[in-house]
């Protein structure tokens, strides 16, 4: 079919939408309640654009291209017609600092202000309407500021849509209208996940972390404290980002360096935990095999995944791995182990975790697992910190982990990608059952972002049926299909955000499917550039064992790396 667009005629040989047509003609049209991972809504009437023939203006997301038709982008109708849109959407549901930056909490790029300067909104004509909504602090990890939010209803559609938790829904109606939670009882008296999914929607800060920079800083200030951080795997191919530089930069080093100028006293590494997180997986799944043990075997390592099946499906929590997250195992081997082999107390010892999500803020007060980890700072956070102290992160010295919690392989760094935590545990199960060297490292099976994964894996002779998960939505899915008896596994690795941590609620904003594949050949790279890539060739998680904990499963690995979990209303 055949389309004018600004007087240029275009052919497109299927329906598609006005947005879609303008896009492939490189012609930008501003948009705030339409993104490419929900489906098309049509409420803010941003992208609204002129059609011959009509009286009103068609919203280009959710209006049809048909033959014939002449589209207008940017005409003196629809530029007028925008900016009254913008200076309403920003009056009437009250942004608090009225496009002022120095009051906003939001983190990385800011749609409202990008879309206000390219649609020429340089005052606001209209008085701010104040909906007298409170913050809500209810949750460990999200803080939801109602003056700040324009309604676009992203973050309704992100946690129902995609996520399938809705938790978040819209409340009244006309002026009136706001989103809220079930009888407004604040995101932590609620069964949310904390997976921050709603956070990378949230175009206006409305939606952002539990903010603990300013405890880390009064750490690094206190000289009685020895203060130690970690840093996920995820966060060294995403911070960069935060620094102007390509989706997918690794900047392992610099961060290193960059932590190390903010006066952190050891510079440690969640890989080498990821690593020691296998030895226990996979020997633990190795156990419920031989003994009919209690399968399929779910990962653990995501909190936000972790919560969401104690809220909706506690009937498997038995299916989960008692491991502790790698975070958690860190924290608990730090406060112990290395303590013990620096001669401080646990009291002393103050560990931070650098994290790409938001759950980890919840995980870390569990009553299971309080106190392994002090902390935790999103990627973004880190960022924030590194400006603050005037550290040119790109343009730092490279610098090594710590030893020897900073030693770890290519199966810990993998970790960040969706199917990386099962590949890691396919690579040393491989080697534990059969006693011989893996030739072929590479599971390419179990790689991408798709949503879910399966595969068969034959070790020994023995055909081990396994799937991947990313997202909480296909986490729902596939539960169902085993509920129904429809799917049979061995093992399944689950992660609450879509393509795994690198993915996570704490990483920079922007995070789309486009990002996260380049973040996750960043992820692959490391771990082809490592000379150990097997978990259970680590040499420091290997005198580990020899000089405390004994091996995998043991009494001590049981008492500082296993936990339990719970069924929530």
């Amino acid at each position: 079919m055949k389309v004018k667009i600004n007087n240029r005629e275009y052919e497109f040989d299927h329906e598609i939408s006005i947005l879609d047509a303008t896009k492939n003609a490189h012609i930008k049209i501003p948009t705030l309640c339409y993104s490419e991972k929900l489906e098309p809504f049509g409420s803010c009437r941003l992208c609204s654009v002129e059609i011959k023939g009509e009286r009103t203006l068609k919203p280009a997301c959710v209006t049809k291209i048909t033959d014939g038709m002449e589209i207008f982008t940017h005409s003196q109708r629809v530029r007028k017609t925008r900016k009254t849109i913008m200076e309403l959407i920003i009056a009437s549901h009250g942004i608090s600092c009225n496009l002022n930056c120095l009051t906003c909490s939001k983190s990385g790029s800011c749609e409202i202000k990008e879309i206000a300067e390219e649609i020429g909104v340089t005052e606001i004509r209209v008085p701010p309407i104040y909906n007298g909504l409170p913050e809500d602090r209810s949750s460990y990890s999200i803080v939801r500021e109602p003056q700040k939010c324009i309604v676009c209803n992203r973050c309704v559609r992100k946690c129902s849509e995609v996520q399938s938790v809705n938790i978040l829904t819209i409340a009244n109606r006309g002026p009136d209208t706001y989103v809220t939670t079930f009888m407004d009882k604040g995101m932590g008296n609620v069964d949310c996940t904390n997976c921050g999914q709603c956070i990378l929607e949230c175009p206006t800060g409305a939606l952002h972390e539990v903010y603990q920079m300013d405890q880390v800083w009064n750490a690094l200030s206190d000289e009685s404290k020895f203060v130690i951080v970690q840093t996920a795997p995820a966060v060294r191919v995403a911070i960069a980002e935060e620094f102007e530089a390509e989706p997918g930069k690794i900047a392992t080093g610099q961060m290193v360096a960059g932590l190390r100028l903010l006066g952190f006293d050891k510079v440690f590494d969640t890989n080498f935990s990821a690593d020691l997180t296998i030895m226990e997986e996979a020997n633990e799944f190795l156990e419920r095999f031989k003994n009919n043990g209690k399968l399929p075997l779910f990962t653990s390592c995501s909190p936000g995944w972790v919560k969401f099946l104690e809220h909706n499906y506690p009937d498997f929590i038995d299916n989960l791995s008692s491991c502790k997250s790698p975070q958690q195992m860190f924290g608990a081997i730090a406060k112990t182990y290395y303590a013990n082999k620096l001669g401080i107390s646990k009291e002393d010892m103050v560990v931070v975790s650098i994290m790409p999500c938001t759950a980890k803020k919840f995980e870390r007060v569990r009553p299971e697992m309080k106190g392994d980890v002090d902390y935790v700072l999103t990627t973004r956070e880190l960022a924030k910190m590194f400006k603050l102290a005037g550290i040119d992160l790109l343009n730092v010295p490279t610098e090594d982990y710590d030893e020897p919690l900073g030693i770890s392989s290519g199966a810990g760094a993998i970790f960040g990608a969706t199917g990386g935590v099962m590949e890691a545990a396919l690579r040393t199960a491989y080697e534990v059952i059969t006693g011989e060297e893996l030739e072929k490292l590479d599971f390419e099976a179990v790689r991408g972002i798709e949503g879910i994964k399966e595969a068969t894996v034959e070790i020994n002779g023995i055909n081990l049926k396994v799937a991947v998960v990313n997202g909480l939505g296909n986490a729902r899915k596939v539960l169902e299909m085993i509920k129904n008896g429809e799917k049979e596994y061995h093992f399944v690795e689950f992660m609450a955000c879509p393509g795994g941590c690198i993915g996570g609620g704490g990483q920079p904003i922007p995070t789309n499917n486009e990002i996260i594949l380049k973040r996750m050949q960043a992820i692959y790279e490391i771990d082809r550039s490592l000379p150990i890539r097997k978990s259970h060739e680590n040499p420091a998680i290997k005198t580990l064992y020899e000089e405390f904990l004994e091996e995998p499963l043991s009494e001590k690995s049981h008492e500082l790396l296993h936990t339990t979990y719970l069924a929530r209303s």
